[in-house]
């Protein structure tokens, strides 16, 4: 049952992403001032900030979880919660390069001084901090405590600089500083017909490839 479960989900998320990758660059779209068909970047740039936070969400979840557990199973959190920090990492280089990408066609410049951007390149370091703590605590129980409390600081200041401050400031990116989200006055059901199956299907090959990695981590042992 729980096989059956696995592989269903895991063929749902690749026939989502599939899907949205061929509707993506295929279904007609709205033709928006300054946009026109770079809004396709939605189904593209969008989704891999949510896989992004997703997986970090789940590392998160792994830290606490080594907190709270002695001995090995502690550190088999931990291990999960790493490996899990690094695959979110590769959606976040996903997602600033598709969004350099559509701001050089919208804003004119690869980046701009905008809080959201600045945001996520911080919320980035912060998590590139997370593993050089860890590579410089060589034992394994101190580096799990200290990693999994760094962690949770790490979240918290992620979604403060890239989903609060932003809010707050003056900003070109949508749903920010006063600017209206994409889905308030634009994203037609068109649209929404493959950008949130886009957003599964990412958020679920996330957690597929994290699950592989933990796999293989396992065997090569």
């Amino acid at each position: 049952m729980k096989n059956g479960f696995s592989i269903a989900w895991k063929t749902a998320a690749a026939a989502l992403v599939c899907y949205s990758l061929v509707a993506g660059l295929a279904a007609p779209v709205p033709r928006l001032f300054i946009l026109n068909e770079t809004i396709r970047n939605l189904y593209f740039h969008v989704p891999m900030w949510f896989t992004m936070i997703a997986l970090m969400g789940v590392s998160l979840g792994h830290s606490i979880g080594s907190l709270q557990r002695p001995g090995q199973a502690g550190l088999e959190a931990d291990q999960k919660a790493r490996l899990a920090a690094e695959v979110s990492l590769v959606f976040a280089s996903l997602g600033l390069f598709t969004g350099m990408i559509w701001a050089r066609f919208t804003w004119g410049a690869y980046w701009t001084n905008d809080p959201k951007l600045n945001g996520t390149a911080v919320a980035i370091l912060i998590y590139l901090a997370y593993f050089v703590l860890r590579s410089s605590v060589e034992d394994p129980e101190k580096r799990a405590r200290l990693a999994g409390t760094f962690n949770i600081f790490a979240f918290v200041l992620m979604i403060v600089f890239i989903g609060v401050l932003p809010r707050m400031t003056d900003s070109l990116h949508p749903g920010n500083g006063g600017n209206p989200a994409f889905g308030s006055y634009d994203l037609d059901s068109g649209m929404r017909a493959v950008f949130y199956p886009a957003v599964l299907g990412w958020i679920g090959i996330g957690i597929w490839i994290v699950e592989l990695r933990v796999r293989l981590t396992r065997l090569s042992k």
